[in-house]
């Protein structure tokens, strides 16, 4: 949520000491850390190691699946139980169903135990990324620093709380996730077909010679086009819908300051609910459809490797 301007925040203040909604966005949503990260490594080959807030959330994410995930599991093996309760029953529910109705029908019965773990780890890992993006961990615990702690500016409680973070809204997380589908789409189809028979099968056999060597960089392109494609849904999708919730929570702080504090704050907070709140219910429908079209998309463009029709 947007926070009011204070010195702790300077990336939220305009030139005049008033706020300015554009900051108050771009500091939630961007790595704005990234020339001053919360915990300085450096830059090997030519490769910045940084910590910054989105590589801390990102650490929070895969921490948060994996200790879940195996607690819950070992739990369940070792009590020994025929039938799962509590959250297990809903992540064999999960399980079930990414295999049954998008690993399965896409991949065939042949290698849906090959690439099951593969789509699952992704899926989990999508839908984690996106539901703790929902949470705002950053802006509570700026609240709890504001009112209670008060810490040094350039400590690292201080430092880590100039705005909430999803880490599938970075293109740098989703392009990671887009590169892990690409190479898995090649291993598919040398897997089924061989090293050479996967590369011929791009390309429809029988065809003249011109039409086979215009088609040659069209399906090169169209190879790249795929994770490219998986990079941008996911990420644009996820930062979109934080903008335009933080666009309406600013109208809080706008109005205040052309109207006052009673009148503005009436207003804002009235017409903050009818819209946000709407816009927050389809914030989690979106949630759980990126997380279902990335998996299943991958899965599609496995499925088209392994049953390769020309």
């Amino acid at each position: 949520m947007p926070q009011t301007p204070d010195t702790e925040h300077p990336v939220e203040q305009a030139a005049d000491g008033a706020f300015n909604a554009g900051e108050v966005i771009i500091g939630h949503v961007s790595n704005t850390s990234l020339d001053h990260p919360l915990i300085h490594v450096g830059t090997f080959f030519g490769i910045n190691f940084d910590v910054t807030k989105h590589v801390l959330m990102l650490w929070l994410v895969a921490a948060t699946v994996f200790v879940v995930i195996t607690w819950t599991v070992r739990r369940y093996l070792r009590k020994g139980l025929r039938e799962p309760s509590g959250f297990m029953t809903a992540l064999e529910f999960v399980v079930e169903f990414i295999r049954d109705t998008i690993v399965q029908p896409n991949v065939g019965s042949k290698w849906v135990n090959a690439y099951t773990p593969l789509l699952l780890t992704l899926a989990l890992f999508i839908l984690a990324a996106n539901v703790i993006g929902l949470i705002p961990l950053f802006d509570v615990l700026a609240l709890v620093n504001h009112t209670l702690l008060h810490p040094d500016a350039d400590s690292f409680q201080a430092q880590v709380t100039h705005g909430g973070v999803t880490a599938t809204g970075n293109y740098n997380v989703t392009a990671a996730l887009a590169t892990i589908s690409f190479f898995a789409i090649i291993i598919a189809g040398v897997r089924a077909h061989g090293f050479v028979k996967h590369w011929t099968n791009m390309v429809p056999h029988g065809l003249p010679l011109p039409v086979t060597m215009m088609l040659i960089p069209i399906e090169i392109m169209g190879m790249f086009v795929r994770p490219f494609a998986l990079t941008m849904r996911l990420a644009a999708n996820m930062s979109g819908g934080h903008i335009a919730i933080l666009a309406i929570l600013s109208f809080v702080f706008i109005f205040n300051g052309l109207f006052g504090a009673a009148a503005g704050i009436g207003i804002g907070v009235v017409s903050t609910v009818l819209l946000a709140v709407p816009i927050s219910g389809l914030e989690i429908i979106v949630v759980l459809v990126q997380a279902y079209v990335f998996t299943l998309l991958t899965a599609v463009f496995i499925g088209m490797a392994i049953h390769a029709h020309h």
